[in-house]
């Protein structure tokens, strides 16, 4: 197996997708109905694949993830730590992983072929959706059904928007950026 070693240039673009994740990540809006926000990290996540690709996009949000873990604000309302890691919304923090991973490969092996990338994207969102569905009604004692209910439907309308901007804004990122470096 060949030796890839990552150069200046992407590790650059690593950092900067993991600063711009910590710069959206904690923006968000709280709803009345749910403990959960709604959060720009995801988008950030779909943007940070598109032009990174599925192994450097996902070391960058886990660069992200342990940015917050050790305390640093920038997960969703400006907190950050173990606690939130643990709490009822860290399912759908460790969930974004599988965003990360399923969207990026979907974009990196079906090259030009958006309805892939939207195919890839949807998976990821569910698998997200499962993870942090399962760990927030196991936190609150809630059934999955209520978990549902309270972590994933009133997000739906929102997240397939992002996606559709992912969808569009994410192949122009690639290739300006590519051109730039």
């Amino acid at each position: 197996m060949k030796n890839k070693r990552i150069n200046t240039k992407e590790l650059t673009l690593i950092g900067l997708m993991t600063a711009i994740t910590c710069i959206l990540g904690p923006l968000s809006v709280p709803l009345p109905i749910s403990l959960v926000p709604i959060s720009f990290t995801n988008l950030a996540i779909l943007f940070t694949v598109f032009l990174l690709g599925w192994k450097k996009g996902t070391i960058s949000y886990l660069i992200y993830l342990l940015i917050g873990f050790v305390g640093v604000p920038v997960f969703s309302g400006f907190s950050g730590g173990p606690g939130k890691l643990l709490g009822p919304t860290g399912g759908y923090l460790v969930g974004f992983i599988f965003l990360a991973v399923i969207s990026g490969l979907f974009i990196d092996y079906f090259k030009g072929k958006i309805y892939m990338y939207a195919i890839g994207m949807v998976l990821g969102t569910v698998f997200t959706y499962l993870l942090g569905t399962a760990w927030l009604a196991f936190q609150m004692h809630l059934s999955f059904y209520e978990g549902l209910m309270m972590g994933v439907i009133p997000f739906i309308p929102g997240d397939i928007l992002k996606i559709i901007a992912a969808l569009i804004l994410g192949p122009i990122l690639r290739k300006n950026i590519a051109n730039i470096v």
